[in-house]
């Protein structure tokens, strides 16, 4: 039988790479039914009249309010510059003062938003417009505490989140490796809180006392998720008016928006993310290719990161899986590598006991999978730093199956967007 031969092309950065294959011995894995049209200006405002267990916009904000708009930074695609734009028009249409409105970007411990992608995440027409706050995690000036959650943990958190009379969320919703989901409560925990916040909340995905991740901790659950409970908590003590989650598509449009009440329409994006977005498979293969879906997902190691974890739930023990992550931004810390000085995954979680940091339990998340497989990872990081992460530095496809052992494999375009399960028979 003569093979049949496929070509596709992923994502990689602002680019994409080529890549030929059998179709007898590999199969691309996408979401449950087929592509999504983007959303028009007008199914936007449509979502705005009708939100899920809440009143429309007009009857939220006014003339005498305050209004803040939490915006995600450069490290998510979530449709904001046309979701914040139509949403500030809404909101001078229902009579807020743009005088009376900013733009707050989440960036939690990330690095601060550039000119350039405040522009790009906003529109020149927002931007220019609007007061926008950068938030420093770290700098206690920017921040005012709110009490305790009922675990004890202090709740720090941007001071301007009470200094507006409403908070207007908007993120968007895909898989996260420990968190469950990505979009609603993140924007207030981890977005605006304090690295002390950020630090307690994603500690607890770690069970230090049996090892490894806590029970329930994991990309596509959020009941008995103690992260996702917990972020939650903090963001309950803001009581956002009003949330917007958007679904993109792999040109980072958006195809679908959840909008109202911000913990209620989450979670019915969630239900919807779950339900198309998740895969069943009948069991694992020896060889994953998996893109992180391009820029601003690979836009450094800590985000391909996620990639890296979905790839795994469908790859074999001991087989190869190709990461492709340009990693414009490098590491996404300058302190990122310290980790991988531990001899092991085992002695760089007894370091987290004594000295847990966030991005400590990533590397070990990244550690642990670089263990259990063959990671090659095309980027363009310093083939001395993708050593020491313990993956194999390559350049092309090509090379890093030429160390890969015989057998079938998945291809994966999009990365963390989507969760193979394994054990099934496929539903699609």
């Amino acid at each position: 039988m003569i093979p049949m031969t496929s070509h596709t092309a992923l994502a990689y950065g602002r680019t994409s790479l080529k890549f030929s294959f059998d179709e007898s011995q590999f199969r691309v894995v996408t979401k449950r039914s087929g592509r999504d049209t983007p959303l028009s200006d007008f199914e936007v405002g449509a979502a705005f009249d009708s939100p899920i267990a809440s009143p429309p916009i007009d009857e939220i904000a006014g003339s005498d309010d305050s209004v803040l708009i939490v915006v995600s930074d450069a490290t998510r695609a979530t449709a904001s510059a046309q979701v914040v734009n139509l949403l500030v028009r809404r909101l001078v249409q229902a009579g807020v003062s743009p005088a009376r409105m900013a733009i707050i970007f989440a960036t939690g411990i990330h690095r601060p938003v550039s000119e350039k992608e405040k522009t790009e995440l906003l529109t020149p027409f927002v931007a220019q417009r609007l007061r926008v706050i950068q938030h420093d995690a770290y700098d206690v000036a920017q921040l005012t505490t709110l009490g305790t959650t009922q675990s004890g943990i202090t709740v720090e958190v941007n001071s301007a989140l009470k200094e507006y009379s409403r908070v207007f969320l908007t993120g968007g919703i895909t898989f996260h490796y420990f968190a469950g989901f990505t979009g609603g409560r993140k924007s207030i925990c981890p977005g605006l809180a304090s690295a002390k916040t950020i630090e307690a909340t994603h500690m607890l995905a770690m069970d230090f006392e049996a090892g490894g991740r806590k029970a329930g901790v994991r990309a596509g659950a959020l009941d008995g998720n103690a992260v996702h409970e917990e972020c939650e908590r903090v963001a309950t003590l803001i009581a956002p008016a009003f949330g917007i989650n958007t679904i993109v598509d792999e040109n980072k449009r958006a195809v679908k928006m959840f909008c109202g009440d911000w913990r209620l329409a989450h979670r019915a994006g969630c239900d919807y993310y779950l339900d198309q977005y998740s895969l069943e498979i009948p069991e694992k293969r020896d060889v994953v290719i998996a893109s992180c879906g391009g820029f601003p997902h690979d836009i450094n190691m800590i985000q391909a990161h996620k990639g890296l974890d979905m790839a795994a739930l469908a790859c074999n023990d001991g087989g190869t899986i190709v990461l492709l992550a340009e990693c414009s931004d490098g590491l996404g810390r300058p302190d990122f590598l310290k980790w991988f000085d531990a001899r092991d995954s085992r002695a760089l979680e007894a370091r987290l006991v004594n000295g847990y940091e966030v991005n400590g339990q990533t590397a070990w998340a990244l550690l642990t999978k670089a263990e259990r497989y063959r990671v090659c990872l095309i980027s363009d990081l310093a083939g001395d730093d993708v050593k020491r992460m313990r993956m194999v530095p390559v350049k092309t496809i090509g090379e890093a199956l030429e160390g890969a052992r015989g057998g079938d494999g998945f291809i994966m375009p999009r990365g963390a967007a989507l969760l193979p399960k394994a054990g099934a028979s496929p539903s699609s």
